[in-house]
C-alpha cells in the first residue's frame, strides 16, 4: 500500500505520522502520479504549530511536489496528452485560474488542511491534468519539487505585482535565504535588475551576491538603510521595488531610499509584525501591494521563464525516505530556526533514478 505523511493533535506542535493507505484511483481527467521528491515550505511549520487556519490530520502534509506520470488504469491515453513515465511537477494552489487580481474563487493550498485532500508528502497521488506542467528538463528532482509555490509566488510578486520587472531597475530583496526570496533573486537577475539584499547573516549574503545579487546589508545593523543608499548606483541612486516576506517595520526603514512610485511588495510576514504605512511614504506615491501564490496562468508563464532563462532553484539539504520520519523532522528544525539557504527536500522515490528528461507530448 502507498504511504503517506501526516500530523497527529500532539499539544502546540504536532507529530509526524506515517500512514499506509489505499492507492489512489484516478477518474478520467486526473493522472496517476508517482511522487519522486517533495519539498518543505514556511506554511507547513505554521501547521504543525498550529499557526494556520483548518488543519487537518488526515491530509497529507507539503504543496510542492515532482512526479513521475504512472499508467491511467482505464484508459491507454492520459488525459491532456500526458504520458506514462513524463516528468511534471504539480500546481501547489486550486481556485484560482486566471483573473490578475485574484483568485475567482475559494483558493486552496495543498497539503495539511482540510480544505483538500491532496499533499505531496506521500508516494502515490491523483490530480487533475489541468494542474500539472512537465517538470523542466534541466532540472534534477530535487530542484523541480523545489520550483512549485516558491516559484509562483515569487513570480507573481516580482513579474505581476511590482511592475518593475525590467532591466536595469533597483530591486531590494528582504530576508534572502527563503525559498520565495531567492526565486525573486532569480528571476530579477534573468531580468537583468540590479539586486540588493537583506539578511542577518553574513554568510548568505555572501551566497546571494555569487548567486548574482549586486549586494547586500545586515539588517540586524540599524543603521542598514544608510549602508544600503551608499551601495545603490550613482546613476541610479534609489530602489524602484522592494520584495519582503517579514513584514513589520519595512516601509518605515526604506521609504527614503524608493523612487516617487516605488512599490513594496509584500508577500508574507515572517516577523509577525504588520507593516506599516507612514505619511512620508504616501506622500511620495510609494505602493504597499499584498501578494500571495498565484494563478494556473502565472504557474504556467513561470515555468516557462525557468525554463527560457535556465534557472535552477537553490537546494539547501535533502533527505531519503518517506519512512524517515527523523531525517524529515530535522528539515523542519532547519526551516523553524531559519538555518536553510535554499529549499529543504524529501526525496520519496529512493529506488528512482535522477530524472532530467521527459518525452515529448
Amino acid at each position: 500500500m502507498p504511504r503517506t505523511v501526516t500530523i497527529s493533535p500532539s499539544g502546540d506542535y504536532h507529530t509526524l505520522t506515517l500512514n499506509n493507505v489505499p492507492s489512489p484511483i484516478p477518474k478520467p481527467h486526473e493522472l496517476l502520479l508517482k511522487v519522486v521528491t517533495a519539498a518543505l515550505n514556511h506554511r507547513d511549520v505554521y501547521i504543525r504549530q498550529n499557526l494556520y487556519p483548518s488543519i487537518s490530520f488526515g491530509t497529507p502534509l507539503l504543496a510542492d511536489g515532482c512526479a513521475i506520470v504512472l499508467p491511467h488504469p482505464n484508459s491507454a491515453a492520459g488525459p491532456k496528452g500526458f504520458s506514462a513515465s513524463q516528468r511534471v511537477i504539480i500546481n501547489p494552489g486550486v481556485g484560482w485560474l486566471s483573473d490578475p487580481f485574484g483568485p475567482e474563487k475559494a483558493y486552496t493550498v495543498l497539503g495539511g488542511t482540510s480544505t483538500t485532500t491532496l499533499g505531496t508528502l506521500q508516494e502515490m497521488i491523483a490530480v487533475p491534468a489541468d494542474d500539472v506542467e512537465l517538470a523542466p528538463i534541466h532540472l534534477s528532482n530535487a530542484e523541480a519539487a523545489a520550483l512549485p509555490l516558491t516559484g509562483l509566488t515569487a513570480w507573481r510578486a516580482f513579474s505581476t505585482k511590482s511592475g518593475n520587472a525590467v532591466e536595469g531597475r533597483n530591486i531590494l530583496v528582504t530576508g534572502i535565504g527563503g525559498g520565495v526570496a531567492l526565486m525573486v533573486l532569480l528571476f530579477a537577475i534573468a531580468e537583468g535588475c540590479n539586486v540588493f539584499v537583506t539578511s542577518s547573516s553574513t554568510e548568505k549574503i555572501d551566497r546571494a551576491k555569487i548567486l548574482g545579487a549586486r549586494d547586500g546589508v545586515n539588517y540586524t545593523d540599524e543603521r542598514w538603510p544608510k549602508a544600503l543608499r551608499e551601495k545603490l548606483p550613482k546613476h541610479r541612486p534609489f530602489l524602484d521595488a522592494v520584495i519582503d516576506g517579514a513584514g513589520g517595520d519595512i516601509v518605515d526603514n526604506i521609504w527614503r531610499l524608493m523612487k516617487f512610485g516605488g512599490v513594496v511588495v509584500s508577500y508574507g510576514m515572517t516577523s509577525m509584525g504588520q507593516p506599516n504605512l507612514p505619511m512620508q511614504a504616501v506622500m511620495k506615491n510609494i505602493e504597499l501591494k499584498g501578494s500571495t501564490m498565484g494563478s494556473r496562468r502565472e504557474f504556467a508563464e513561470m515555468v516557462r521563464f525557468v525554463n527560457e532563462k535556465k534557472i535552477r532553484p537553490v537546494v539547501e539539504r535533502v533527505v531519503n525516505g518517506i519512512d524517515n520520519l527523523q531525517g524529515i523532522e530535522g528539515l523542519y528544525e532547519d526551516m523553524k530556526e531559519g538555518k536553510q539557504f535554499g529549499k529543504l527536500i524529501v526525496v520519496i522515490d529512493t529506488d528512482g533514478k535522477e530524472n532530467q528528461g521527459n518525452p515529448k507530448l
